[in-house]
């Protein structure tokens, strides 16, 4: 990437608890995903994939009928002992989402980020 180029904005997270199914090299594994944006979510687990592996998830949203698949990638992860304040885990980006399933997560997302209170009110 040149440097003039700049990457787009992360799309905002919320912190959200839920139960998220990924395959990993042992079959699926249940675990939380502990943060949600429209753009993917953060799984909570101490043995997180490698950087740039894909996944494939099994997700559940509230207020859908049937859990659906998604693909995603690793793009970032925290071990258990880098710091106090980090979650150990593994960060997922959405990849190749049908427009379907996209809309249903956007609107999930926009729906949690009018119910949660907001940090602002101090």
């Amino acid at each position: 990437m040149a440097p003039s180029e700049k990457l787009p904005p992360r799309p905002p997270r919320l912190e959200y608890e839920l139960p998220v199914a990924y395959q990993s090299v042992s079959g699926f594994i249940t675990d939380w995903a502990v943060n949600i944006s429209r753009g993917g979510l953060f799984i909570n687990t101490k043995k997180p994939l490698s950087v740039g592996s894909p996944v494939r998830l099994i997700v559940s949203l509230p207020g859908t009928k049937f859990p659906f698949d998604l693909t995603g990638r690793v793009t970032r992860i925290n071990t258990a002992h880098n710091g106090a304040n980090h979650v150990p885990g593994m960060a997922i980006e959405f990849v190749n989402v049908d427009d379907e399933k996209r809309a249903l997560i956007e609107q999930f997302v926009e729906r949690l980020r009018a119910e949660l209170p907001t940090d602002d009110a101090g």
